[in-house]
């Protein structure tokens, strides 16, 4: 089947030819039904606004989970050289390091079973969460430049987790080239209460058990098994990042007239990366993906703290054990091989998850041999996957693959769907306790306005972006 506007390459890639103004090709991983769904909401001319970035490197590129966003689509790569390119807070998006850890236990599920409603009553309880939500933490300013400077560490240093969740946290959970000076006064204010809150929208706290292995030895290496319980939380900067973006999107605004770039979108506002513009969004970003480290690892200290109260268990019984943390939306320079050569890049993933593969250095030792854990939730009401990097996403996409199912009704169009149906008991009557601060929410997460992972997944593992390890189905899934 022919789709609109795209070259078929084969069952799992389609081809953007560069046209006037282009700098490089585009290209979408995707099935034929995906990639007509990305042609539908027109996020495939994202893939080619992206391509006339200045110094941009390889393709433009999007993952199977694509769809409408500020800019860059969500699910869009793109490399710039980290002399001669740009950077962009679009390809970054608002949620600053939005991302996703999960971590393992040792536990059964018939070791919950029964005491699902009361975990997760009780995570709903001990984690604040929605549109504003305020945590138990109040930071001094002393205290807020360290947790910008020093990012998850901080956390631990503080009593808030162990020192493992720092070894297998992507970057070790810390972007050192954080400038919190970089951070406007408004900033600074929307960051001192929210260290340890999950937020509202697609951020959500599950309980989950590991229901099928697809790699035996990768799952071993991961302490994941089958039947086994598990915790996923997914949340970013919150308010601190959302104004670290709108903040520099002024700011690159003004410089692209200023520097002479020519842009099909102003979305893509973009300023060069050595200006000083672009060290300024790269600091401040940088500041904001550390505090977003920081909020995941007191998140993920509460829950251990809510399952040991609450199911009597001690620390030795639980073994509640990160498994990995990686982030979505972010900015990095990365040394990637480029036609023979070395070269430092700024590699822009929005709405896409790094999956560096086996033997990378910046691997913890435990997953040198297997390549980086990848996690990628569906929606609260089907199941979510673990992954593998590979070797090929390193040659193909800077070592990058999909983050999720991607929406396929926007948040208005899924309430008006939704509206007079009773989500929570619909989820209920097929094993899933879900716990909201209201319908709304329910209504915008519901499945049926995301794609089935299953069908992104299979799509990255075909391409060889990620191999399958592990699917996991939700028995309980707290909300903002």
């Amino acid at each position: 089947m022919a789709v609109e506007g795209l070259k078929k390459l084969d069952d799992y890639r389609f081809l953007i030819p560069r046209e006037k103004g282009m700098r490089a090709e585009g290209l979408i991983y995707a099935s034929e039904k995906l990639a007509a769904a990305a042609v539908r909401d027109n996020s495939h001319q994202q893939v080619r606004n992206v391509a006339h970035l200045p110094g941009i490197v390889g393709r433009s590129m999007a993952m199977p989970d694509i769809h409408w966003g500020y800019g860059f689509p969500i699910g869009g790569v793109a490399a710039m050289d980290a002399e001669s390119g740009v950077i962009s807070p679009g390809g970054v998006g608002y949620d600053i390091n939005c991302g996703v850890r999960l971590a393992s236990t040792a536990l059964e599920a018939h070791a919950v079973s029964g005491r699902i409603e009361d975990l997760a009553g009780a995570l709903f309880s001990e984690i604040p969460s929605g549109v504003g939500s305020k945590g138990r933490l109040r930071l001094s300013r002393k205290q807020e430049r360290a947790v910008l400077t020093r990012g998850a560490a901080w956390a631990v240093e503080n009593g808030y987790g162990e020192s493992e969740d720092i070894e297998r946290t992507e970057n070790r959970g810390c972007m050192t080239e954080a400038d919190p000076d970089r951070l406007s006064e408004r900033a600074m204010e929307r960051g001192f209460d929210q260290v340890g809150t999950l937020g509202s929208g697609n951020h959500f706290l599950e309980i989950g058990v590991v229901e099928q292995v697809f790699d035996p030895e990768r799952a071993e290496a991961f302490g994941l098994w089958e039947g086994q319980i598990t915790v996923m939380i997914h949340s970013g900067s919150r308010g601190l990042g959302y104004q670290v973006c709108d903040d520099n999107l002024r700011a690159m605004g003004q410089a692209v007239s200023r520097y002479g770039i020519s842009l099909p979108d102003r979305q893509l506002a973009c300023a060069p990366f050595r200006s000083e513009e672009g060290r300024a969004y790269f600091g401040a970003m940088a500041a904001a993906a550390n505090y977003a480290w920081a909020n995941r690892q007191a998140m993920m200290h509460w829950t251990r703290q809510t399952f040991y109260r609450v199911l009597g268990l001690s620390p030795r019984e639980l073994r509640m054990r990160l498994v990995y943390d990686v982030c979505h939306n972010i900015a990095k320079v990365e040394k990637h091989r480029v036609e023979g050569r070395t070269r430092s890049l700024v590699v822009h993933r929005k709405g896409a998850t790094r999956a560096f593969g086996p033997g990378h250095p910046d691997l913890p030792e435990a997953y040198r041999a297997t390549g980086q854990p990848v996690l990628i939730p569906g929606d609260m009401g089907r199941y979510s996957y673990v992954l593998a990097g590979t070797e090929r996403a390193m040659e193909e996409t800077f070592g990058s693959t999909c983050h999720g199912a991607g929406r396929v009704l926007s948040r208005k169009a899924a309430t008006k769907a939704g509206k007079g149906r009773r989500i929570d008991q619909e989820l209920r009557s097929r094993g899933i306790v879900v716990v909201s601060r209201g319908k709304r929410t329910l209504y915008e997460e519901m499945s049926e306005a995301y794609k089935d992972v299953a069908e992104v997944v299979d799509v990255v593992h075909n391409a060889g972006l990620s191999v399958r390890v592990a699917k996991l189905r939700p028995l309980a899934v707290v909300k903002g």
